[in-house]
Formats: structure tokens, sequence, C-alpha cells
């Protein structure tokens, strides 16, 4: 595809409703389980604003996520996965309905959009109680739809610990029918809130650092000096820190003010201390996840269910000296993805090949691991094979991100994002 086919597709509307002449063709009919239930159970779990490199089994060196790394260890890491859209309400809404954002245009962070019964119809709660699952949603929502129209039964609204007690005590209680149980954690999403409280402090305004969690997730370890913590602790910045020459102007205008005070206004060591706390609080979250998993384990559950994780989004963790999401760096667009089944996914696989929308993937890979015939109007594929590690005949080439007036284009080498409006609106 060239950049004028590029430009004409996204004026009409054709990249963003799925991209069939790119290969979102829709999944293949659902293979038989391999397990002697009929249907497995499925625990997805979600956490919000963890990027793809935000996991010790992906060789990041400053954090520890044993609970995720023992997912990746029974099953299939998908390294190149991408959200349908860098921010929370868009992203989810493509995960649990199975279509792009812009079905609905739904662009930024808009609640209350109106979203047609056709696709309410089809969303994932409402697909699996259909076919015979109880589905049950604890956590965070935050989208344009309640848990009743996209067929949930609430666990709790806790986004922390109560939510991993919640999830840990529904898995020990007793079931005679499959389940389909959400569990979408709010961390490591406070980092958020050192920016917000660093534009305060110039305003001299009250900072809070939200709930507690990052005021913990920023102290030092004990018995260290300043220096040492510096010298051989905190996370260095990253290879891409510094500004790319010929950055497209709407950059600065898609993030938040506060993104774009502490890109001015920041020194090398408050942005090493942000990802200090950004690694402090994915540990945090996944410590609750553990709890989840080993609740599983003790339920005699483990051979009997597919877990599924991915985040809603990443965050920008320094590079380009840029935190949150929103913008089309690989940051914020790349997502960790792991899909694992113990006995029947590949144990400790790693795909490098393979680009995978999370949100046009999700429920289809779902529906193929429980028998379930993919709704037909769903335009995504499911990863089953691959998570088994078996050959797919036909795959994606391309596959599209969204953000607030523009669209990114990513293929297994090149990357090309178009901007609606500003100075520099094409960046390859």
């Amino acid at each position: 595809m060239n950049r004028r086919d590029f430009m004409r597709l996204t004026a009409t509307g054709v990249l963003v409703a799925g991209m069939p002449q790119l290969g979102w063709a829709g999944a293949p009919e659902p293979a038989t389980p391999t397990n002697s239930l009929k249907r497995p159970n499925i625990l997805y779990i979600m956490t919000d604003q963890q990027h793809a490199g935000m996991l010790s089994c992906a060789g990041n060196k400053y954090v520890k996520t044993p609970a995720l790394d023992s997912l990746a260890a029974e099953g299939m890491r998908f390294e190149r996965a991408y959200c349908a859209n860098p921010i929370c309400i868009p992203s989810r809404f493509s995960m649990l309905s199975g279509v792009m954002p812009s079905r609905i245009h739904l662009e930024s962070n808009k609640n209350g959009m109106y979203v047609p019964p056709e696709i309410l119809t089809n969303c994932m709660g409402n697909v699996f109680r259909e076919a015979g699952y109880r589905t049950l949603y604890g956590g965070k929502l935050h989208t344009p739809m309640s848990l009743e129209d996209i067929g949930f039964e609430r666990l709790t609204q806790d986004v922390s610990t109560k939510l991993a007690e919640a999830a840990a005590q529904f898995l020990r209680q007793p079931h005679d029918k499959p389940f389909l149980l959400v569990t979408s954690f709010g961390n490591p999403h406070d980092i958020c809130f050192l920016a917000i409280d660093a534009e305060k402090q110039r305003d001299r305004a009250t900072v809070n650092y939200g709930n507690g969690a990052l005021r913990e997730a920023l102290k030092l370890p004990s018995g260290v000096t300043r220096e040492e913590f510096f010298a051989k602790i905190c996370p260095p910045l990253p290879a891409n820190y510094e500004i790319p020459e010929g950055e497209p102007s709407r950059v600065k205008q898609i993030p938040a003010g506060f993104t774009q005070y502490v890109r001015e206004n920041w020194t090398d060591e408050q942005w090493r201390m942000h990802r200090w706390a950004y690694a402090r609080l994915t540990e945090l979250v996944d410590a609750q996840i553990g709890q989840v998993l080993a609740a599983l384990r003790e339920a005699g559950l483990e051979k009997n269910t597919l877990v599924v994780f991915t985040s809603d989004h990443g965050d920008m963790d320094a590079s380009h000296r840029l935190e949150h999401k929103s913008v089309l760096y690989e940051e914020s667009t790349r997502v960790p993805f792991l899909v694992s089944w113990k006995g029947v996914t590949q144990p400790g696989g790693v795909d490098r090949a393979h680009l995978v929308s999370t949100g046009l993937d999700l429920i289809p890979t779902m529906c193929d691991f429980a028998g379930i015939p993919v709704p037909k109007k769903l335009n995504g594929r499911s990863v089953r094979l691959l998570a088994e590690g078996k050959e797919y005949t036909s795959w994606r080439e391309t596959l599209v991100t969204e953000s607030e007036g523009a669209r990114m284009l990513r293929s297994a080498r090149y990357k090309y994002v178009r901007y609606g409006k500003g100075s520099g609106v094409e960046w390859e």
C-alpha cells in the first residue's frame, strides 16, 4: 500500500472499519476444545497503562513480574500486539465489542456515546452468556456501555486488592457451568498522578499523588543513599529519550497539558524516578494478579481454564520525554498479550512474527478456544493456532491503531502515521 492509497482509504473510512482488503478476514471456524471439558473456563486479566516492555519475561531488568511470567511460562507471549486506540475508553470499548472505536466515532475518553444494538449483541459477555457461560466482570469498566449492556454481572467495582480477593473467592467456589471471569485491575495507571501533581506543584495547588499507591512507589529502598540509588538501582533513561527531529506538531497537542509541562521542565533524574515508580506500580498489580492465579491453581482449575492477559494501552515511560499515552509511538500503542492454557498452549512460546490487534482479536480468540462460533460481523482473527505453536496459513500483513485525529498503519517492517492537522502531518 502506498501513501496515496493510505490517505484515500483513511478519508473514506475503510481503514478504520476493519480493512478487509488488507487481511482483516474473519476468524476461521472454531476448533474443538482439546481438554476433557466441552468448554473451558476463561479468565481474562487486564491491567491499565502497562506497555509491552513492562514484564520481566520480556527482558526488563528493572521490573519483576513473577505472576505474569508464570502465565508466559505455560503459554504464548505475543511481541507484536497493538491496542485499537492508546487511551482507555476507546481501547476498552474495542476489546469488549470486537470492533474499532471509530465505528461509533469514538476517538478519545468521551463517555455516553451511542452504541447500536447490533454491536451490543456481539459484545463479549453477551456472546458467552448466550453460549451458556456464567459471565462476571470485576474492576474498572470505563466504557460507553454498561455491564448489563454487554452481558456481565458485577463481581466488584474495586480495582486493586479487593478485586483480587473477590476473584479468588469466586474461583474457589463450586461451578456448575463454565465461566468467563474478567478482572480489570487499576494499576500501573496511578503513574499518571506524578505528572498531574507536578503541574499542580507549579501552580502551588494541593498535591495528593492519587490513592497512596504512587506515594509508596516513589520511596527509595531502605538503607540506600540517593547517590547509590541513581548510580546502581534506578532505571536509566531509555535509548529514545530525546525528542525526535521533525516530530509532528500534533504530538504536542494530543496529550494533556501536564504531559507537555513535564516534557519541557522535568530533569533527567525526575524522568528516571518516573520510570522507577512505574516499575513499582507494575509489580504491585502483578502481585494482585498472583493472588488470582494462586486461587485458580488451588481450586484445581488450571487445566480447565484459558487465561488471557493484556493491557488497555501502554505508557510512554520517558521515551521522547513523554509520559501517559494517546500518541502513536510504540510505547503507547504496543501492549503485552499472553494466551495461556496449561497443557494446551505452547509453554514458554514467544511470537515475534504476527501482528495482533487486542481490540479485534480478543473475542474471536476466546470463542475459538471455547468452540463458540465467532459472530459474523466481527472481523478479528483468532490466535489459537499461533498460541498452540502451530502454523497459520494466512495472517494479516498490516493493522491499524487509531487516535484522536490520527491513524497508524503498521506492517511487519514499517509504520506510517497520518495526523489530521498541524505541521508534519505524515510520520514514517
